[in-house]
């Protein structure tokens, strides 16, 4: 029952995760902070403004941890990194595999963007579950 709960909070998290990284991921795409031109650049950065939200919401909604434990920003970060790589990862092997002049660069990118979010939520769920938000 409790892997039901913190399945359906994670899922709600991660939603509202993924929409800051959409809307980051876009920002830094068209506005082009820092000078990103790198479609590969404002992914990880999108990526990483959602990972931060991510945290702090799993951690204290999905995995109710109001204490940290020995460690445990260290995991997360490991959990994400991996996240992190597998998502730019499967978004530019998506825009490679699905771009082409019959299909609009927004479907492309929208494609990209939910196939790597979806590959990375697996990831991070199963690696927050059993890595990071464990008592220890």
């Amino acid at each position: 029952k409790l892997i039901k709960r913190e399945l359906a909070i994670f899922l709600v998290v991660g939603l509202l995760t993924v929409g800051i990284d959409f809307l980051s991921y876009h920002g830094f795409l068209n506005l082009k902070p820092f000078g990103i031109e790198s479609i590969n650049i404002a992914k990880g950065f999108g990526f990483v403004v959602g990972t931060i939200f991510a945290y702090f919401a799993n951690r204290f909604w999905t995995f109710n941890q109001q204490t940290s434990s020995p460690g445990g920003a260290y995991r997360f970060v490991i959990v994400y990194i991996v996240g992190l790589l597998a998502n730019i990862g499967i978004n530019h092997l998506s825009i490679s595999w699905f771009s082409s002049p019959a299909v609009a660069l927004d479907i492309t990118l929208l494609i990209a963007f939910v196939l790597a979010t979806g590959v990375s939520a697996a990831l991070n769920f199963l690696g927050m579950k059993f890595f990071v938000f464990t008592a220890r």
